[in-house]
C-alpha cells in the first residue's frame, strides 16, 4: 500500500519516485518525508497548494477495492511480469494497473497507431497488418482511440489464437473510452491486455495522452504509423520510440490527403518505409536495442501534443472494425459527411465503405453517384473509389 501511496501523492512521479526510493530504502519512509520535502520546494507541486498532504490510506484502500471490482491488479515496477521492453526506459511508471494476459506484452510487441480521423483504406491497411503481425507471433500494442487504434486491435484480435493485442489507456481501467469502444475493450481484457498508469474512474483528459503515448512506444520492439497528419499524436509516439532506440516505421500515402503527410514526412526524416508484416518482421527480427534509422520525426513541431476529443460526427465514423449499423435512412447529408471522412486519395472497395459507414449498399452508392456527378469522385478497376485530387 505505501508504494501506491507515494506515486499518487502530489509532486512524484517516476523519476522522483524512483530517486525516493533510492534515498529512504523504502515507500514507508519515503512518505513520512514528504511534508518536509515539499516546506523545502524540493517537489514540485501546483503553484498557490496549501500544507502537504499526501496520498491518504483510506484513499488507497479505495482504489485497491476499485481495481479488485474492476477485475484488475497492480503491476509494481519490480514484479517479475512488469513488461520487460517498458523497464528499460527511465521514465517507466512505476505501477500499473492491468486487465487480461500479461504475457501478452511479452511477445515481440509492435505499436501500430494512426489518425483517429482515418480513411478507409488506412484502417483496412491497420486491420490487415495487425492481423497478420498477430498471427505470426507478435503482439499488437495501440491506444483504443477511434480510426486507426481501434482497427488494428479488432484486426489483432481476429487472428484467433494469435499473439493478441494490448491496450494501453489513458483513463481508468474501469473507464471506457471512446464510449463506442466499451466493447471493443472488454474483448481486449478478456482475450488480450489492458494497461493503464491512472487510478480507477480517471475520465481522460488533454493531459493524459502524451504519457499513454510514452508507454505505448516504450512496451514495443517498433512503432509503425499507418495514417497521420502532421500534427498528431501518432507523431508523439513514434518520436519517442525513436527517443527509446526502438524501430520507427510509416505506411506512406498519398501526398495529396493532409491525413498522409506526418508518415510521408516521418520517412522523409529517416523513418522506415514499411508496406505490410513481412517489412516490419524483417526490423523487429534479432532487434538489439539500437534505432536503425536516425529518426528525427514531424512530431518536434507538434503544437497540441494530445489527441483531442472528437465530435459526435467522428464517434460515428471511426467505430473501428465492427462499425456500429447507422439507422437505415440515413439524411442524405449525414451520409456524405460520413463517406467523405472516409474516402481519401488512395482508392478503396466500395464494399469497405459501405461496412464502416454501416449504410445500406443503395445509399451508399447514392452518395458516390452524387459525387461523381459533383466531380468530387473517381471510379477506379476493381470496384473501387477515391475522392478526386
Amino acid at each position: 500500500m505505501a508504494r501506491i501511496r507515494l506515486i499518487r501523492s502530489p509532486g512524484i512521479g517516476p523519476a522522483t519516485f524512483h530517486h525516493l526510493l533510492a534515498r529512504f530504502g523504502s515507500a514507508s519512509a519515503a512518505l513520512e518525508a514528504l511534508p518536509e520535502l515539499a516546506a523545502q520546494g524540493r517537489l514540485r507541486l501546483a503553484r498557490g497548494a496549501g500544507p502537504y498532504q499526501s496520498y491518504g490510506r483510506d484513499s488507497a484502500e479505495t482504489e485497491m477495492l476499485a481495481v479488485r471490482a474492476a477485475g484488475g491488479r497492480y503491476v509494481f515496477h519490480d514484479s517479475p511480469d512488469y513488461p520487460p521492453l517498458l523497464a528499460l526506459v527511465e521514465d517507466a511508471p512505476p505501477l500499473l494497473v492491468v486487465r487480461g494476459d500479461m504475457a501478452v506484452a511479452q511477445r515481440a510487441p509492435v505499436a501500430v497507431v494512426g489518425a483517429r480521423n482515418a480513411s478507409a483504406g488506412a484502417r483496412q491497411i491497420a486491420r490487415a497488418l495487425a492481423h497478420d503481425l498477430a498471427a505470426r507471433g507478435s503482439a499488437v500494442v495501440s491506444g483504443l482511440a477511434r480510426g486507426v487504434d481501434g482497427a488494428a486491435h479488432e484486426g489483432a484480435l481476429a487472428a484467433g489464437g494469435g499473439a493478441g493485442t494490448v491496450a494501453v489507456i489513458a483513463g481508468g481501467i474501469d473507464v471506457a473510452y471512446p464510449p463506442e469502444h466499451s466493447a471493443l475493450q472488454e474483448r481486449i481484457a478478456e482475450h488480450g491486455l489492458i494497461i493503464s498508469e491512472m487510478p480507477p474512474g480517471t475520465e481522460p483528459t488533454q493531459r493524459h495522452f502524451p504519457a499513454r503515448n510514452r508507454i505505448i512506444a516504450a512496451l514495443s520492439l517498433g512503432t509503425v504509423v499507418v495514417e497521420a497528419a502532421l500534427k498528431s499524436g501518432s507523431l508523439i509516439t513514434a518520436r519517442l520510440a525513436g527517443e527509446y532506440g526502438r524501430e520507427v516505421m510509416a505506411v506512406p500515402g498519398s501526398p495529396l490527403d493532409p491525413r498522409s503527410h506526418g508518415c510521408n514526412a516521418m520517412i522523409r526524416e529517416g523513418a522506415v518505409l514499411v508496406q505490410g508484416a513481412e517489412d516490419v518482421l524483417e526490423l523487429i527480427t534479432g532487434f538489439d536495442g539500437a534505432a536503425r534509422s536516425q529518426f528525427r520525426s514531424a512530431a518536434h513541431a507538434v503544437q497540441a501534443p494530445f489527441e483531442p476529443l472528437s465530435d459526435a460526427l467522428h464517434a460515428r465514423m471511426e467505430n473501428g472494425l465492427q462499425a456500429a449499423p447507422l439507422a437505415t435512412e440515413m439524411a442524405a447529408q449525414e451520409l456524405s459527411a460520413v463517406i467523405d471522412g472516409l474516402l481519401g486519395a488512395a482508392p478503396v472497395g466500395v464494399d469497405e465503405l459501405i461496412r464502416q459507414s454501416g449504410a445500406s449498399t443503395a445509399q451508399v452508392q447514392a452518395v458516390l453517384t452524387d459525387m461523381e456527378l459533383d466531380g468530387t469522385l473517381m471510379r477506379h478497376a476493381g470496384g473501387r473509389v477515391s475522392r478526386m485530387p
